[in-house]
């Protein structure tokens, strides 16, 4: 059974925070009263309030709310202040509450015949959680709006009783095994939805879990008053959450998310008219459909190839790969290699008949040795002496490398 009222966003803060209060005391009350013989009933058996209801009716639904909170799997209430009850074992798939200090709701699951598959184990897993009907969707996300409620009124006032507080934190705990059952309750439909995207660069796996991510902003985006089912509105944030994360991950270099859009329209569009013409749209066609340019559309789908591996096999027998057909443009020719090696040695050479200083000079000038060029002032404080004092050197040199007895040595290799 849930609670089956809505605090209306007319109502100002403080008949919210009475009639929660209220309510949620007669509810402790009655749920502790009638624990020796209440029994589990279903909840489209526990459906008594008339249309005519008004607000002062509020304080019996909520106590039959908190009846079915603290009821278990198997139908009995659990009584934390009975020590009998507390070695009761509860049964697997049971929200029960956690030991810690923020009692967040955890999941007492115990996974019986697991196999190797993970994903049979997931779908076996979520399969055991029945299915909604719209009113129990309902009734969930008005636990879920009380919860969310309170948890601001704790945030925000200070001055609390201690039973104000203790109250309030029994409806934020109860909002939250709300959220928790309205999401177990649809991990299917993300199942269904994440199939239709197979086979575009992401596993199974992660598409269910993207879409998981979807689902959460699902509920807690959820309107209940619009009057649509929660599955049609949250088919549109799962699918959301899908697209973008294979929009993010699909691809080895990634694609903007906008840009993505635009590939997936125009291959539903290339696709559309190659079944109308019998063949394949030239750019122009494609263009006046999309409403662009020829020569976006050609850049358009220069962005939506999908990038060849180099170790793709070839041929029948595989025997050779993609890369041994690619030429490498960096690679250094043999003959190319042998010659710059014989250059470096007659460069050393010349450079070896000059005064040591204005050897170093020139290396340090030029990036001889290195590959680092330094400027003059760089220069001058490596030596110790003025920058006009290096360009003088370094002039003086050049003069000196310029003439035949030298340069004639170096002039083979750069006609070659």
């Amino acid at each position: 059974m849930f609670c089956r009222f809505r605090l209306d966003k007319g109502l100002s803060s403080a008949l919210k925070k009475k009639v929660i209060i209220a309510t949620i005391s007669k509810a402790k009350a009655k749920s502790t009263k009638a624990a020796p013989k209440k029994r589990a009933t279903s909840a489209d058996n526990d459906e008594s309030i008339g249309s005519d209801d008004d607000l002062d009716s509020v304080e019996s639904i909520v106590a039959e709310a908190a009846d079915a909170v603290d009821l278990s799997e198997s139908g009995k209430l659990q009584d934390s202040s009975d020590p009998e009850t507390e070695s009761i074992q509860l049964p697997s798939n049971v929200l029960v509450l956690s030991d810690d200090e923020d009692d967040i709701p955890v999941q007492n699951l115990t996974i019986s015949g697991a196999t190797a598959d993970p994903v049979k184990d997931y779908l076996k897993q979520i399969g055991k959680v029945a299915l909604l009907n719209a009113e129990l969707e309902v009734e969930l996300a008005k636990r879920i709006e009380a919860g969310l409620f309170a948890e601001e009124k704790l945030a925000i006032s200070e001055n609390l009783a201690p039973s104000e507080r203790r109250d309030l934190n029994w409806v934020v705990k109860d909002g939250q095994r709300a959220k928790s059952h309205l999401l177990e309750a649809n991990l299917r439909l993300v199942v269904s939805l994440a199939k239709r995207y197979t086979g575009r660069g992401m596993q199974f796996l992660d598409l269910i879990q993207e879409g998981n991510l979807g689902l959460i902003r699902a509920v807690e985006k959820f309107d209940y008053t619009k009057g649509y089912k929660f599955s049609t509105y949250a088919t549109w944030w799962i699918r959301q959450a899908i697209t973008r994360a294979m929009a993010d991950q699909a691809r080895t270099i990634r694609i903007p998310v906008h840009m993505v859009e635009v590939i997936n329209k125009l291959a539903r569009v290339q696709r559309q008219l190659l079944q109308d013409l019998g063949r394949e749209p030239t750019p122009e066609e494609l263009a006046a459909e999309l409403d662009m340019t020829p020569e976006k559309v050609v850049e358009v789908q220069k962005y939506g190839r999908e990038p060849i591996s180099l170790s793709t096999p070839l041929g029948e027998d595989g025997d050779s790969e993609f890369g041994d057909l690619i030429e490498d443009t960096e690679a250094v020719v043999p003959a190319d290699a042998v010659g710059f090696t014989m250059l470096q040695q007659e460069l050393d050479r010349v450079l070896e008949s000059l005064h040591p200083r204005e050897a170093g000079v020139i290396r340090s000038r030029f990036g001889l040795g290195d590959g680092v060029q330094m400027t003059l002032d760089q220069i001058g404080e490596k030596f110790g002496v003025t920058r006009e004092r290096i360009r003088q050197i370094e002039s003086k040199t050049m003069s000196k490398l310029r003439h035949p007895s030298r340069s004639q040595l170096l002039r083979d290799y750069l006609d070659g």
